[in-house]
C-alpha cells in the first residue's frame, strides 16, 4: 500500500473498525499536509465524522494542537492505566481543568491560564489532589 494510503488504513484497521469504542468522535481535525490525499477525508467521512482541517491563515494552529496533545499524554495518559471507557471521557475533562485553574506554565512567568490568586504563607502546606491524584495543588494551611 502506497503512502498516500497510511491514514485510510489506520483509521480502518483493516476491518472499517478503527475506534475502541462503540461511538466514534463527530470531528477529526489534520492539517492541509499533502500525504493525506482525497482518500483519507472521504474514509472520515464514510465513518460519519467530519473532518476539520487547520486554516489557510493560522499555520499556528498545528504547533499549538501538537504542544497540548504532547502535555496531554505527558502528564496524564503516560501515568494512566485507563478502567473503562467513562474512565477515558472523563480524564480530559479533568485534566483540561488542572491545565488551565492549577498548572503554571513558563511561558507565562509561572502563571496559570485562569489567573489564579497566588497563595501567600508560611509554614505547613496542605496537598490538594488534582486529575485523580496524579498531580496536586498546594496551599498553606490555615
Amino acid at each position: 500500500m502506497g503512502q498516500q494510503f497510511w491514514g485510510e488504513e489506520i483509521l480502518n484497521r483493516g476491518n472499517g473498525d478503527g475506534f475502541p469504542f462503540e461511538s466514534a468522535s463527530r470531528f477529526l481535525g489534520f492539517d492541509r499536509d499533502g500525504k493525506y490525499g482525497l482518500e483519507v477525508p472521504i474514509a472520515v467521512k464514510s465513518m460519519k465524522i467530519t473532518p476539520v482541517r487547520t486554516c489557510y491563515e493560522s499555520p499556528w494552529q498545528n504547533g499549538v494542537a501538537e504542544l497540548w496533545i504532547e502535555s496531554g499524554r505527558c502528564d496524564l495518559l503516560d501515568h494512566i492505566i485507563v478502567d473503562n471507557e467513562r474512565h477515558w471521557k472523563r480524564l480530559p475533562t479533568r485534566y483540561f481543568r488542572y491545565y488551565h485553574e492549577d498548572r503554571t506554565h513558563l511561558e507565562m512567568n509561572k502563571e496559570t491560564p485562569a489567573n489564579r490568586s497566588i497563595s501567600r504563607g508560611r509554614g505547613r502546606l496542605i496537598a490538594l489532589p488534582q486529575v485523580a491524584g496524579l498531580h496536586h495543588r498546594y496551599k498553606p494551611a490555615t
